[in-house]
């Protein structure tokens, strides 16, 4: 598990997770999760279903008590203290708009139950709503809105009590996959400009990669991973999160070779030893995992000229995604391996069709090793 303790040091540290732990009856649903996110910063939780993502989100607004651990706020452990005296705003899944208020009111509800002064909240309701750009849409209800508009009315309604801490409970989920790519692009310019923390709570691996600048992987109540997207996509800690992370083909084998530049791991599933230009802490014999990305595959109708890093099998698969390719190739050995083709290289070759035979290779720089 990452300890994100060893983070504290970070001058730009916000939010501290220590230790959290919730139970529910005789279901652990966190599990001692440690975490720092920092000021200012767009942070996923990034999970499956019944992960735990969406009860740690639940405890860092207060909805929920924690069995034990701490949460710190900017230094302040707010862990005891009630959801409704927390600087901390949540926009739901739902929206939770009230019908029969205007766009305006429901921006405002927040603060009138606040006493705040009504020029005030007039003033600070005319600004979130320019900001989200549904100034026009002032006096409208939320049936007469889209799916896209109602989101940016709720991301008003949260930002207009200037919370410290935003957050967000699969904000995309409601919205048409059309739509989906252009709001992401809002939703982060939008949290940028205003400059507030945020953490969101996401399934969906290609929402959380696109739009936070790190993200945490969970999977049964623990954080087994965190970094930015790039980091955690690149080199992944364990097959778990590089299986879900995006696609990967996995090789098992055994260390052979274990040089300081390089190592050679055997493996069943190819007929030569396959070869990883850097080195690795663990001894020769030690069975690993190997990841390679459909992306770093190289298909060819000709067997490559290198003498590692390379499988021989038969088309079982080939889907047009219009970008490009991706084709699943039975290896010699039985294995399945995929690989992406970009649309500009699969109309310069013979494109392979299915049952036709194959060659896929990699560079020696394009593995990742394993050990759990």
């Amino acid at each position: 598990m990452t300890d994100s303790r060893q983070q504290s040091v970070d001058p730009d540290e916000f939010v501290r997770v220590e230790d959290l732990v919730k139970v529910f009856g005789d279901t652990i649903a966190v599990r001692g999760v440690n975490v720092a996110v920092r000021r200012n910063e767009l942070f996923a939780l990034l999970g499956s279903s019944g992960c735990g993502k969406s009860t740690l989100l639940r405890m860092l607004a207060g909805f929920e008590t924690a069995s034990s651990g701490r949460i710190l706020l900017d230094g302040q452990d707010i862990t005891a203290i009630p959801p409704y005296r927390r600087p901390v705003n949540m926009m739901f899944q739902s929206y939770a708009l009230f019908p029969h208020m205007s766009v305006e009111s429901n921006v405002a509800f927040g603060l009138k139950q606040e006493g705040v002064a009504a020029n005030e909240i007039g003033e600070r309701v005319r600004e979130v709503l320019e900001l989200v750009q549904m100034g026009q849409y002032a006096r409208r209800k939320p049936h007469q809105l889209s799916g896209g508009q109602q989101q940016r009315v709720a991301l008003a309604r949260s930002l207009v009590k200037r919370p410290k801490l935003l957050l967000l409970d699969e904000p995309m989920s409601a919205l048409d996959k059309q739509i989906r790519q252009k709001t992401q692009i809002e939703l982060v310019r939008i949290l940028k400009q205003v400059g507030v923390t945020c953490i969101m709570v996401t399934h969906d691996q290609d929402e959380a990669m696109s739009i936070s600048d790190r993200l945490a992987v969970m999977t049964e109540g623990q954080i087994v991973q965190v970094g930015s997207p790039q980091e955690v996509y690149s080199f992944p800690a364990s097959r778990f999160v590089a299986g879900f992370i995006g696609s990967t083909n996995l090789f098992t084998g055994t260390i052979v070779v274990d040089e300081p530049d390089h190592i050679a791991i055997e493996t069943p599933d190819l007929p030569r030893p396959l070869y990883v230009s850097h080195g690795v802490s663990e001894p020769q014999g030690m069975e690993v995992h190997v990841s390679i990305r459909p992306e770093n595959m190289v298909l060819d109708r000709n067997r490559p000229q290198g003498e590692n890093n390379w499988g021989h099998g038969v088309v079982s698969h080939m889907a047009w995604l219009g970008s490009h390719a991706l084709y699943q190739v039975r290896l010699v050995s039985g294995k399945v391996v995929e690989a992406t083709v970009p649309a500009p290289q699969l109309a310069r070759m013979d494109a392979p069709g299915v049952n036709d035979e194959v060659y896929v290779s990699w560079d020696n720089d394009s593995a990742t090793v394993l050990t759990s």
